[in-house]
């Protein structure tokens, strides 16, 4: 599909600067840019490559001003990412949808299967599982006995729903994520041994969730993990049994957060977070990576560390920490110097 920069700019109320009647049939990034491709210009950091772009049209926000003469043609719009990121929607709903079933797969007789529904080869729809409309379900995916995938929903190859388990409307969950399984329950006995705690709860994942690649969310003990709706979670991530997590919070890969942990909404994890079991985190707090919480967190708070404090008190900790063996140095060349002058009687 071909698109003028004059078309463009009308989908996105855009204002075209250059030739507006050069076309594009693919996107690209600006410091990769070729002829025919759309690029965007969102960071001050890759201001420089628009001289150089090989793009034939790039998005730019309204108030950017050339330092110089450009070889392509813009778009100026009031948010340039945001604007990219309607074009790929845009994109990607224009795609032609997969519908139908596939075989082979299994679909019990007592499932419900919604209208425009497409069910990859392999897959398994379980007793009186309910599977929405437009719902797509790729290869090798299971949905257990009872579960519940709602309207719009996206289910890539080897999604695992276990049964009882809930997924809401509008959800897209990528390849290798499994949903309920049981959660590390154990009771120490007399002997050293453990004994397996039966995991009989379920999971529910609210409305308009993505979930990345292989992350595992673990059935409650009793009652339900849940993920609340707009939640955007990573590749990697395990989300322990009877957690909740808070509208609209996006965790990065690798993020481990233990059982009964409860974090609010509108929050920031990054990557390789720890978080302990049975804390509260609480609305719009937002977490850098690698840290590790252990107790509870305020609202609107930042931090940072292990164990995580207060984001401006560990950079300033930080730029002592990271001079210790200067400082130490420092330190040893000022007591040899007293005891010189002791010695010395000065």
């Amino acid at each position: 599909m071909e698109f003028s920069a004059n078309d463009i700019a009308g989908l996105l109320g855009g204002e075209v600067e250059g030739d507006g009647s050069v076309k594009v049939n693919n996107v690209s990034k600006i410091d990769q840019g070729v002829p025919g491709t759309l690029a965007f210009l969102a960071n001050p950091a890759y201001t420089k490559y628009i001289y150089t772009t090989k793009a034939s049209v790039v998005l730019v926000n309204r108030d950017f001003k050339p330092e110089n003469e450009l070889p392509c043609t813009l778009i100026r719009v009031d948010d340039a990412y945001a604007s990219i990121a309607k074009l790929l929607n845009y994109y990607e709903q224009s795609k032609p949808k997969k519908v139908g079933i596939e075989q082979p797969s299994y679909i019990s007789e007592s499932a419900s299967v919604g209208e425009q529904a497409y069910i990859g080869a392999f897959a398994y729809v379980g007793e009186k599982a309910t599977v929405g409309n437009n719902v797509k379900i790729y290869p090798n995916v299971y949905i257990g006995d009872g579960a519940t995938i709602g309207d719009d929903t996206i289910l890539y190859a080897g999604v695992k729903i276990y049964a009882g388990c809930k997924v809401g409307k509008g959800c897209i969950l990528h390849a290798g994520v499994v949903v309920g399984a049981d959660g590390f329950g154990f009771a120490p006995t007399a002997d050293g041994s453990y004994d397996k705690i039966a995991q009989v709860g379920n999971v529910e994942i609210k409305d308009d969730v993505e979930i990345g690649a292989n992350t595992t969310i673990d059935c409650a003990t009793m009652g339900s993990t849940v993920i609340n709706e707009g939640v955007k979670i990573d590749n990697l991530v395990q989300i322990a049994h009877n957690v909740e997590v808070g509208k609209n919070t996006v965790i990065v890969a690798q993020v481990g957060v233990a059982g009964s942990a409860k974090i609010g909404e509108n929050c920031m994890i990054g990557g390789q977070v720890g978080i302990a079991g049975h804390i509260r985190i609480g609305n719009n707090v937002k977490i850098g990576a690698q840290s590790g919480i252990s107790n509870n967190v305020k609202d609107n708070s930042s931090l940072w560390g292990t164990p995580a404090f207060g984001y401006r008190d560990f950079m300033k900790s930080y730029a002592v920490f990271k001079n210790l063996p200067q400082l130490r140095s420092d330190v040893i060349e000022l007591g040899q110097k007293l005891k010189e002058q002791e010695g010395t009687g000065e």
